[in-house]
């Protein structure tokens, strides 16, 4: 997004239904021409910015706004698991027309820059005081839980000028945020215990508009323990012992569900293992607290494990998907996102982190 002026011109031709070529006709301009207005890489004149804002029923201050300057304040809606607090550090993304505020503190990179800190809350709405020289704005919000989506990220960003606000949060959580509007992308692997499909119940359940499934990964699904625990954890049953210990995912994950599932296939109350009750955010958590000596083992995804040097038990193969809303398809962050998905370089970068399947990232989930 240009550094002298942002828009929401996007957000507003998906309001109407109307792809860049409509927009592009009632604005009198090319549709090249179009795209990098609305991309931010120019600037329009006053006549083209009046007859966007006539086609739109818009002002146009509402569709365009120079960037925020050091001590002013946006009001923007919270994104977060807990409440908002004052001096809270967020990223702000306008998704859908509004600005939305990502707390920092559930990015999966903890020194990612904030654009703001939250000055006082104001029910669902926060205000927000923005920071000198705060990094570029985010045109894609993102809210899923695979730490393999960083290399995404960081293409995204230095390949295509889209900046990215990652945040790291369980399946059920990430489609409850998209289906309130709060982010873009959502990722998750829910499977149907009926059918055994991939996301398409959960989907269908939580999301109120339709939206496509994009394959990110199949990936593996271990139990994660530590080598000087595998004396004592050799498979599921074992996490009942009184001497073992977990580090268990927030409720709502996909890692906690499965969870449930092999404990009651082989007869283990929850309850009767130590540490069930604990709540790790992400895959890198839960792999970071079984490494540290916090707990004997996880579930999590085995790249994580291996990475950090702990045995890994396999428990199942799981299809990692991306849920996009249909009327965010034409955005051009998203469909940069998409076809980045289908470069074969950034398929052998996620494949080496280990535990990757990628044979059909980027495609179409059907």
């Amino acid at each position: 997004m240009s550094e002298r002026l942002r828009n929401s011109l996007a957000e507003e031709r998906q309001r109407l239904g109307w792809s860049q070529a409509r927009m592009a006709e009632a604005a009198g301009v090319s549709r090249q021409s179009y795209a990098a207005i609305e991309s931010g890489r120019s600037v329009p004149s006053t006549e083209v910015a009046l007859r966007l804002s006539a086609a739109l029923g818009r002002s146009v201050g509402d569709l365009f706004r120079l960037p925020d300057r050091p001590g002013e304040v946006n009001v923007a809606r919270w994104s977060g698991a807990g409440p908002p607090a004052p001096g809270d550090r967020v990223r702000l993304t306008r998704v859908g027309g509004h600005w939305i505020a990502h707390p920092c503190a559930e990015a999966h990179r903890s020194g990612d820059p904030a654009d703001g800190i939250v000055e006082r809350v104001e029910g669902p709405r926060v205000v927000v005081r923005m920071l000198a020289e705060g990094p570029p704005g985010t045109a894609l919000a993102v809210i899923g839980c695979d730490p393999a989506f960083g290399i995404v990220a960081d293409e995204l960003r230095r390949g295509h000028g889209v900046e990215v606000s990652w945040s790291q949060r369980g399946s059920r959580a990430a489609l409850q945020a998209l289906a309130r509007g709060e982010a873009h992308v959502a990722g998750a692997h829910l499977q149907d215990p009926v059918t055994g499909a991939w996301n398409e119940a959960s989907i269908r359940d939580l999301i109120p508009f339709p939206c496509v499934r994009i394959s990110f990964a199949v990936w593996e699904q271990s139990l994660l323990v530590r080598p000087d625990s595998t004396s004592r954890v050799h498979e599921i049953g074992d996490l009942a012992r009184a001497s073992v210990r977990i580090l268990n995912r927030e409720e709502g994950s996909g890692s906690r569900i499965l969870l449930d599932e092999v404990l009651a296939s082989v007869g283990v109350e929850p309850a009767s293992v130590e540490g069930y009750g604990t709540a790790a955010r992400g895959h890198v958590s839960v792999a970071d607290g079984v490494a540290s000596g916090a707990a004997d083992a996880g579930v999590a995804i085995r790249a994580v494990g291996r990475a950090r040097g702990l045995s890994t038990i396999p428990i199942r193969e799981e299809a990692y998907e991306l849920v996009v809303p249909h009327h965010f398809l034409e955005l051009p962050a998203v469909d940069a996102l998409l076809a980045l998905l289908r470069r074969p370089r950034i398929r052998a970068q996620v494949e080496a982190l280990d535990g990757y399947d990628v044979a059909t990232m980027g495609d179409i989930a059907t």
